[in-house]
């Protein structure tokens, strides 16, 4: 973590120090999730679900050869469905979770190929997440899962650019710390006592399309 920190840096550092030698490109970015959402607890379970982000983004290509950031501010939906056994059933503890957000990434990313007609890169960043939606959801009548108003993340991931405009990417989001908690209204039953010491971490797989003009 505190090595992309410093890349990071680095690179900003050496943009302002070289802004005529700097290319920066606006533009839009889009495309979908699949929630990988993890719980520690014996009686939950979550199954993955799909979503979606769009909104604005920036590139700097830096004054070093196949160095560049790219920063966004996405609007972010992730859904999960949680499933549990209470007093020896299964039930739906709740029909789903969802998640929106808006989040920020700021990637150092590394590019090479065959200049502007295409080329792969590799990216990796920080990730600063707000929740603008719903925070509670009602598990049962004794419980409830209260997502955190902010998160941070780490991304890691690879792509492909063509024509200079298009890029094509892989990633794979990972939370730091906690998404969300069970919360109780009561203590009824033992399958509750366990509800209410369980956390939860919504990581995401993303398959994501960029125009830069």
């Amino acid at each position: 973590m505190k090595k992309i920190f410093a890349l990071a840096l680095v690179a900003l550092g050496m943009m302002t120090a070289n802004p005529a030698q700097a290319q920066i490109k606006f533009g839009l970015k889009g495309g979908l999730n699949i929630t990988d959402m993890s719980m520690d607890s014996k009686v939950l379970d979550a199954s993955n679900r799909t979503g979606f982000f769009i909104g604005p983004s920036v590139k700097f290509t830096l004054p070093v050869v196949g160095l560049g950031i790219d920063a966004s501010a996405l609007y972010d939906q992730r859904e999960a469905k949680l499933k549990g056994e209470v007093d020896g059933y299964e039930a739906d503890l709740n029909t789903k979770v969802k998640q929106q957000a808006i989040n920020i990434p700021v990637n150092l990313r590394y590019t090479f190929g065959l200049g502007d007609i295409a080329g792969v890169y590799l990216a990796a960043g920080p990730q600063f997440g707000f929740n603008v939606g719903d925070k509670n959801f009602d598990m049962l009548k004794a419980a409830n899962y209260k997502l955190k108003s902010t998160n941070f993340s780490v991304n890691v991931g690879a792509g492909v650019t063509l024509i200079n405009h298009l890029e094509i990417g892989f990633n794979y989001n990972i939370a730091c710390g906690k998404t969300g908690e069970v919360t109780g209204k009561s203590v009824a039953t033992e399958t509750i006592k366990n509800l209410l010491d369980s956390e939860g971490k919504s990581n995401a797989w993303q398959i994501s399309a960029a125009y830069y003009f």
